[in-house]
């Protein structure tokens, strides 16, 4: 059997050897409760806190303003519906984008029962939101603006800064989703002028299970929590912390600020040398969304096939890719993300999107992508022969 081929790092990446080592000594051990009042809950408290001063140190916050989650999902949902409500918010209406997380478009739709209006902005042929239509979009009972910092499908990064110049100029309060994010780009929240950033340790090689928002300290007592309980987390999100989880998210976290210069270049050469590779066979390609301003793991591109779920299906056990987001496994229809940007169902049937990480090497992507071209001129020379 070939060797397998992982290019789905958006989807999740792998757990790093050193994060695995950070998080052993709290599997037994040390095993306490953080929020117990003795030594034992002190030792594991000590790993939680850690954590929280790593992660705060990657995007400028500081760790009293870090609340562990379950993952970005739930950070999403205590992002937008805490917010929402909050007896502190004004109005009830909501910004957010077509091609946000499902998680994000979900939340803010549940929240149509509650009596809020949901405005869902476009976004042009590269996936990018324009600041201006988000001026324009603000009403006076505007409650919340959320924008991804970038795409997970397409892997476009969105003006976050100006974005938060026009809700900070207007009282608005501005949530981020950063699960992709964080990481691989440079992220400082105050120049970002965010008030909410969701977070997921498994998108930068940390333990699945664990994520965390940032809540500035200013928001903080305002927030209404979801999960009820104790009062853990400052009362924000009951409930009994893991230690290992905070530890391994943390040492992620402190990796990807000492190496994130030299992953971003090893990247970027990796998916330039994936494209060409895969051009030399099947010819110039369109990619989806923009070449230069995108995360360097994410690359998606439409092939010269009517079905690029075949080609996955086809080289399933050699190279692991994606035509679509993780969280809409199972769904036969086209990405909506994709369609947002103008696409057609038949272009949007022939993309698939390829992650790349700091495990990847150049002699796989080589491989990868002849294999796939292989896939594609198979399958085209069988519907010629038809």
């Amino acid at each position: 059997m070939p060797e397998r081929i992982y290019l789905d790092y958006q989807a999740t990446t792998p757990l790093d050897p050193r994060v695995r080592d950070a998080m052993l000594p709290y599997f037994d051990g040390t095993f306490g409760n953080p929020h117990s009042e003795h030594v034992y809950g002190w030792e594991a408290a000590s790993a939680v806190n850690g954590a929280a001063g790593q992660i705060a140190d990657l995007i400028g916050a500081t760790p009293s303003e870090i609340i562990f989650t379950s993952g970005a999902t739930e950070a999403n949902n205590l992002a937008i519906m805490g917010w929402a409500r909050s007896k502190h918010r004004r109005g009830h209406h909501i910004i957010t984008t077509a091609i946000e997380h499902k998680c994000v478009l979900n939340t803010a739709a549940a929240l149509v029962s509650e009596g809020f209006i949901i405005e869902v902005l476009p976004v042009d042929q590269e996936g990018r939101v324009d600041p201006a239509q988000v001026q324009t979009a603000l009403r006076e009972d505007t409650a919340l603006v959320s924008v991804m910092t970038a795409s997970n499908e397409i892997g476009t990064i969105q003006p976050i800064t100006e974005i938060g110049e026009v809700c900070r100029a207007h009282g608005v309060v501005f949530h981020t989703d950063a699960a992709q994010a964080l990481g691989k780009l440079p992220i400082d929240v105050t120049a970002l002028n965010v008030d909410l950033l969701s977070m997921s340790s498994h998108k930068l090689y940390g333990p699945k299970g664990i994520g965390a928002l940032y809540v500035s300290d200013y928001l903080k007592p305002k927030l209404a929590p979801l999960i009820l309980g104790g009062a853990q987390q400052d009362g924000l999100r009951a409930g009994t912390l893991a230690p290992m989880l905070c530890a391994g998210f943390g040492e992620a976290c402190r990796i990807a600020a000492v190496e994130m210069e030299h992953d971003d270049a090893h990247c970027r050469m990796l998916k330039a040398r994936f494209k060409a590779a895969l051009e030399a066979r099947l010819g110039s390609l369109q990619v989806n969304g923009n070449l230069t301003e995108s995360l360097p793991t994410c690359l998606n591109v439409r092939l010269p096939t009517d079905d690029a779920q075949s080609i996955v299906l086809a080289l399933e056990g050699c190279v692991a890719a994606s035509n679509g987001s993780a969280c809409n496994s199972g769904l036969i229809e086209p990405s909506y993300v994709l369609t947002a940007l103008g696409l057609t169902f038949e272009e949007a049937n022939a993309s698939l999107r390829f992650g790349f990480g700091r495990g990847t090497t150049e002699n796989e992507v080589d491989r990868a992508a002849n294999l796939i071209a292989s896939k594609v001129e198979h399958f085209n020379s069988a519907i010629a022969a038809e």
